[in-house]
């Protein structure tokens, strides 16, 4: 017996008996075939934190976001658990500068003020600390300088009296973000000598010398002073770098790794999935949010339908968790979704 045309085509997989298109005909078929999938129990809120009660500065560079007085943040940090947001991630802001970030590590500093409100807010949630020294510095560098040069190994000590500060105050992941060469080490020693060997590492281990930090940098008071932060932050250029930088960190201790940006770093975002064993963060940071924003306020695209693909795009390069300024708007999102 002769084989229809069908019939041949179905046996070798070609048209017209394969119809990819079957699959995508309904919003129910394709809600089925969805390979990646969002869901809040991967997103991080990031909340910024100042000093004093029922204080709120909006941050016109990140709209939806503000500082917040400890009292405020926490109600913030409520809510977001409330609606089903694990975790979030604390900046302390702050007018006191100095050489020796001072403020990074006072126990009565924005960041641990923070921290235990949100802990006493929400006991369940997850408290994330940004630890780094820039926006405690006088002179606006992630460490000590010396020489108009940032000393990597001076920066070692104050960086883990920050993380050990933090640990104090309740924060169950510290996530440096500086990116001095042996930080996660540093930390681990001191979280561990000071009793908090269960206090989590979150590195920011792949984080790049990005044009897209500037509405952070404003929300943060964390621009550098002079000069800028390519001789510690990574080249743009480089992804095999990323994945030596992951996997030192995760040697040095750290119990998960980030990789900042993520929307225009899906490849390092990959190749670190393929290369660690411990869960990848995506930060999907302050400029690739505000781009969004501002392009939607201005009716050139849906905020809704490109804020999801972008954030999808970063679950399907193998991004277990994901920082978003979108966070409490992509939980409504997906309740919305029929």
């Amino acid at each position: 017996m002769f084989e229809t045309p069908t019939e041949t085509a179905a046996a070798t997989g070609a048209f017209p008996a394969v119809r990819p298109r079957r699959a995508r005909r309904t919003a129910g078929l394709r809600r089925m075939a969805r390979e990646t999938r969002l869901s809040p129990d991967m997103l991080v809120l990031p909340l910024f934190g100042i000093d004093g009660e029922g204080r709120e500065e909006p941050i016109d560079a990140l709209p939806g976001h503000s500082r917040l007085s400890p009292d405020l943040l926490a109600a913030r940090a409520r809510r977001a658990h409330d609606a089903g947001i694990p975790a979030v991630l604390i900046f302390g802001v702050t007018d006191v500068k100095d050489a020796a970030a001072s403020m990074a590590s006072a126990s009565d500093g924005p960041t641990q003020r923070a921290v235990a409100a949100a802990k006493e807010a929400a006991p369940e949630l997850v408290v994330i600390t940004d630890v780094c020294l820039c926006g405690f510095m006088d002179h606006g560098h992630c460490g000590v300088v010396v020489d108009d040069e940032v000393h990597n190994d001076l920066s070692l000590e104050l960086l883990a009296q920050t993380a050990v500060s933090h640990a104090q105050a309740g924060a169950d992941v510290v996530a440096p973000s500086d990116m001095m060469d042996g930080r996660v080490a540093a930390l681990r020693a001191a979280l561990d000598a000071e009793g908090h060997a269960q206090t989590a590492i979150l590195s920011y281990a792949a984080k790049y010398a990005s044009a897209f930090y500037g509405p952070f940098r404003e929300a943060a008071g964390s621009a550098p002073g002079f000069g800028d932060r390519r001789g510690y932050q990574m080249d743009p250029a480089n992804a095999r770098e990323a994945v030596r930088e992951m996997t030192l960190d995760v040697g040095e201790g750290a119990d998960m790794v980030m990789v900042k940006p993520a929307a225009t770093y899906l490849d390092v975002i990959r190749a670190g999935r393929e290369a660690v064993d411990v869960p990848v963060a995506a930060y999907h940071v302050s400029g690739e949010y505000s781009m969004i924003k501002a392009a939607a306020e201005r009716g050139w695209l849906d905020e809704r339908a490109a804020a999801m693909e972008t954030l999808t795009a970063m679950a399907r390069a193998g991004a277990d968790v994901i920082v978003t300024y979108h966070a409490e708007d992509v939980v409504r999102w997906l309740e919305e979704t029929p």
